[in-house]
């Protein structure tokens, strides 16, 4: 991909951006489409996170990273720590891995 390429993207995601501003100015959105748009980032983040487990390139996959996933959603329903439910997770797929 040729800088020109993305130059010229970056300039569209940026008049994209801005028109949002100027067409909306200071009017209130609805209270539907404000609920929908705080849950885009969490719904994104959960599907980058099944992605990145459960696929090798172009195949789907159950490995080791599966049961450090099965680890962390164990830690986040009983409400562990961020910081152990990652070390819980890691530590999990590293054992799975060694043996």
């Amino acid at each position: 991909m040729s800088w020109g390429v993305v130059l010229w993207l970056s300039a569209g995601a940026y008049v994209f951006k801005a028109l949002g501003f100027v067409g909306l100015g200071s009017r209130k959105l609805p209270a539907a489409l404000e609920r929908c748009l705080l849950l885009i980032p969490a719904a994104l983040l959960a599907a980058l996170v099944v992605k990145d487990t459960f696929s090798t390139e172009q195949a789907l996959v159950i490995d080791e990273r599966s049961l450090g996933l099965a680890v962390a959603l164990l830690c986040v329903w009983r409400k562990r720590s961020l910081v152990f439910t990652i070390v819980a997770a890691a530590a999990t797929t590293a054992l799975v891995r060694a043996i």
